[in-house]
């Protein structure tokens, strides 16, 4: 497969990605049609997941720019704790993981990351920082009066795993994001009750559950492929 980015992807890849694009600016036109920084975040963000699901490098990268843009959207309906996470945690740890990736390719191949899998002691000690990093949230949150505290903090949690996961290199990244994705569907779909263009980021958030599902598929497949040459 040629190593191109205007080539390397499959037909499905072509093909989720182009539905995604499609949905995201018809929901944009049927919801919104002022806020354009939604409209191009969520383009951002579909094409991000789009290079993450194949484990190259210019996911992380263009998920950085999605980051800081949703840190802006998020703070203009005072859901402070998603603004913090992805200003403060997501983006931060994109870079992280772009680095990471960048110094992990696989077979040589800087246009794929060699997949890696967590040891026992690690997940306890991911489990661990999360726990710590969801109870300090928690308070911050509260003591900045965040709509929705109880689902904004149990964003935070699965945030928190997902750029873990991410950092790590482990196929379970896309499923904790999926997890992210549910909860961020019923935080702005909450928001659209007093404001009906929050809908457009709702029907982003489907379209990002869908590509993190294809994402961890696609992972999957990866790290049967690479078996036998991981690298830490």
């Amino acid at each position: 497969m040629k190593n191109n980015r205007f080539h390397y992807l499959t037909k499905v890849e072509i093909g989720l990605w182009v539905i995604s694009v499609l949905v995201v600016l018809a929901s944009f036109l049927a919801f919104d049609r002022q806020n354009y920084l939604n409209l191009t975040a969520s383009l951002i963000g579909v094409t991000s997941l789009i290079f993450n699901a194949r484990g190259n490098p210019v996911g992380q990268l263009l998920m950085v720019v999605f980051s800081v843009m949703y840190g802006g959207i998020s703070y203009t309906f005072t859901y402070y704790g998603e603004m913090i996470t992805y200003l403060g945690m997501t983006a931060p740890m994109a870079v992280f993981s772009l680095v990471s990736w960048l110094r992990n390719p696989y077979n040589g191949n800087r246009a794929e990351v060699a997949v890696n899998r967590l040891k026992g002691r690690e997940w306890g000690v991911m489990l661990g920082l999360t726990a710590l990093v969801t109870v300090i949230f928690y308070f911050i949150l509260a003591y900045f009066h965040t709509a929705n505290l109880a689902p904004s903090t149990l964003s935070v949690t699965t945030s928190f795993m997902a750029v873990y996961l991410t950092f790590r290199r482990s196929a379970l990244y896309a499923l904790a994001y999926a997890a992210n994705d549910i909860i961020l569907i019923l935080l702005w779909a909450l928001a659209s009750r007093e404001n009906l263009s929050y809908l457009s980021m709702v029907v982003c958030f489907v379209v990002f559950f869908v590509n993190d599902l294809y994402g961890y598929v696609n992972w999957t497949r990866m790290e049967k492929r690479q078996q036998g040459f991981y690298c830490e």
